[in-house]
């Protein structure tokens, strides 16, 4: 995209699923369920695949349409903006992830401003949230998990900056971030959030449920007594 141009409103008419991985084959296979809209990443996890970012990321964004979340690792908004700019060139789906410091919204409203996406991580407040927002973030990311980790909940934050962002019709989008389990990513669902990306083995417990396995089992036993085949 050009250096002037709006960076595009995402539009969130249902929960969207992010993958919060760097590994190619669990993205591949989330991919084909057509369940995954997006993936976030950042340099814990770049650490955790081995491979190079820019060559692991473009494989990622071959994968799937939706945003990919690659994460600037300098901390002086000069840096993070050249950072943020070579990721960019990457692929047309590229999100560019900084973090929520005055350098980082800095950062934040120049490339926004020049046409990129942009995820603004590690928030963990409202009045974090609410700069994220008026520096024109696409997607505030706030640690659901994390926030749990110190006794605090993380998802009346999440409800928190759901009522902010109404108030004032703020485009920006909530990615609920370091969602641990699939109660996290419904109680993030009745709150309000756009987004949660999840490790693809929390995403792939969301259809588990001990009564549908009990039950398919009672009908598969059921089926073998008839004798009968569709095929």
């Amino acid at each position: 995209m050009g250096r002037n141009q709006k960076a595009p409103k995402i539009e969130s008419k249902f929960m969207k699923f992010f993958a919060d991985t760097a590994e190619i084959d669990e993205i591949a296979a989330l991919a084909e369920t057509g369940m995954v809209d997006g993936v976030t990443t950042n340099p814990s996890l770049i650490l955790k695949s081995g491979r190079d970012i820019l060559e692991v990321t473009r494989e990622i964004c071959a994968l799937v349409d939706g945003p990919v979340s690659a994460e600037v690792v300098s901390l002086v908004a000069d840096d993070m903006i050249a950072e943020g700019r070579k990721l960019a060139k990457i692929a047309e789906n590229i999100a560019i992830k900084v973090p929520l410091t005055w350098d980082g919204l800095k950062a934040c409203k120049v490339l926004t401003g020049e046409g990129n996406m942009v995820n603004v991580t590690l928030c963990f407040s409202a009045n974090q949230a609410l700069l994220a927002a008026k520096a024109g973030a696409t997607f505030i990311s706030p640690f659901v998990g994390r926030l749990d980790d110190i006794n605090l909940d993380g998802i009346d934050l999440i409800a928190d900056i759901r009522t902010i962002y109404d108030n004032y019709d703020f485009e920006t989008q909530i990615l609920a971030a370091s969602a641990r389990t699939v109660n996290h990513i419904s109680d993030c669902a009745l709150v309000g959030a756009d987004i949660v990306t999840a490790p693809p083995a929390v995403l792939r417990k969301l259809a588990a449920h001990p009564l549908t396995d009990k039950g398919l089992a009672t009908f598969m036993e059921d089926w073998k007594k008839t004798g009968q085949k569709i095929l």
